[in-house]
């Protein structure tokens, strides 16, 4: 697994590396299983080399809101900040696709963040990168109309045939499977997009 991918790697002295490569514990987790709860308090931090996972908040008896997709060679702010600090992760975190990267437990980070000036800087851009994401979020949620949401997030796909249940789209643009399948529904009736079993074709 290539830790290079990690954009401050390359400023680490031998020394750092090497400290580093001493503390690192490798981890494979396969699709669909919870890396840790909203709530919960985390004492590793995970170095995602590989595959997806998916950061989302609950409240008591609500659909799931996602809130953004870590991929690799990414750090995770939720996971960052619960270990750091010590306090409640503010969501939950799903792997998405089988996963591998390193955990590094919070005495690591921290000397790590103390040794390396570049680390600390990697480590606060993830926070302005998440929250210029998560300010769109709260965007599209408040000033945008659902159908206009939906065809956005197709599009931005890559594909015109998106494999998706209703639910798990549901579960991307907050909103509950009902409302995602009326509108749904209504924009394939204006021939906007097409409808079948797990899949979503965009017209």
């Amino acid at each position: 697994m290539n830790l290079d991918i990690f954009s401050f790697i390359k400023t680490l002295s031998p020394e750092q590396k090497t400290f580093l490569h001493k503390n690192l514990q490798e981890v494979r987790v396969p699709a669909g299983n919870i890396l840790f709860y909203q709530g919960d308090i985390c004492h590793e931090i995970l170095l995602l080399t590989s595959g997806e996972v998916r950061l989302y908040i609950q409240a008591e008896g609500t659909d799931e809101l996602t809130l953004y997709t870590l991929k690799a060679g990414e750090q995770c702010i939720i996971n960052t900040a619960s270990t750091l600090s010590s306090t409640e992760a503010i969501g939950s975190a799903i792997t998405q696709t089988d996963i591998q990267g390193y955990l590094l437990k919070e005495e690591v980070v921290k000397s790590l963040m103390h040794q390396n000036d570049a680390y600390q800087k990697y480590i606060f851009s993830l926070y302005t990168i998440r929250m210029g994401s998560l300010a769109t979020l709260i965007e599209d949620i408040k000033f945008r109309r659902l159908d206009e949401r939906i065809l956005k997030w197709l599009q931005a796909q890559g594909d015109s045939l998106i494999s998706i249940k209703h639910e798990e789209l549901a579960n991307v643009l907050g909103t509950s499977r009902v409302v995602i399948s009326r509108t749904l529904k209504e924009l394939e009736h204006k021939n906007k997009v097409k409808l079948s079993r797990g899949h979503i074709t965009l017209l």
